[in-house]
């Protein structure tokens, strides 16, 4: 018995390893290479919610090349924000791009923050390339540092749904990510509100959930 709980947590652990190092890889190159631009229809999302939150401080788990953060830094004072990301290339973008902003260079499941430290973590289109394997311990990890407020936006499905996907299956799945988050932290986070970002304002159609830490 032992043995086989053993097992199945040495083959977790490797796919969670090997989906970390197809996006620190070349594979993520490329997805970075793809997703430079700043979408000027995002600001519509970001910057009414950032005034009506007003957080003093912001981390984005999964930051790319700042698409998301480059709106956010114009009502946040950049040294205040945090862009975590396993790809050194859209690190070093992001650097260039969002001039003070932090980028840190660390896996989602094991972020180098203090607990209940970030007034707004969020994450667009991150969750859905996690294994099963480290999914709830990503999202552990988000609640853990939030302070005030958590914002996930992914692809939605009533279950889960494994994508093709850039030639790769197993790197994205389609989940109902508000429920999850209602199941694991029922007495730790308070639904505010949800919505779906379509492609004509920017985004290729993601649903959101915005939670308020209890």
């Amino acid at each position: 018995m032992g043995s086989t709980k053993t097992d199945r947590a040495l083959r977790a652990q490797r796919e969670t390893e090997r989906l970390e190092q197809l996006w620190a890889g070349k594979f993520g190159d490329q997805y970075v290479d793809d997703n430079t631009d700043i979408n000027d229809r995002r600001g519509d999302f970001w910057l009414p919610l950032i005034q009506e939150l007003e957080p003093e401080n912001v981390l984005e788990i999964g930051c790319n090349v700042g698409r998301n953060l480059h709106w956010i830094a114009q009502q946040v004072t950049p040294p205040r924000i945090v862009g975590v990301d396993v790809n050194t290339k859209a690190l070093r973008l992001l650097e260039e791009r969002v001039l003070g902003v932090r980028p840190v260079h660390a896996p989602a499941r094991e972020l180098p923050v203090a607990d209940r430290s970030i007034d707004f973590v969020f994450t667009l289109g991150v969750l859905m390339h996690q294994p099963e394997e480290s999914l709830e311990k990503v999202m552990r990890e988000m609640v853990r540092v939030s302070r005030k407020y958590l914002l996930c936006g992914e692809y939605f499905d009533t279950e889960t749904v494994d994508v093709h996907y850039r030639g790769e299956d197993g790197v994205l799945f389609r989940r109902d990510y508000g429920g999850l988050f209602d199941e694991y932290f029922p007495t730790e986070l308070i639904l505010l509100r949800e919505g779906v970002l379509t492609l004509e304002e920017g985004w290729d159609r993601v649903t959101w959930w915005l939670f308020e830490r209890a």
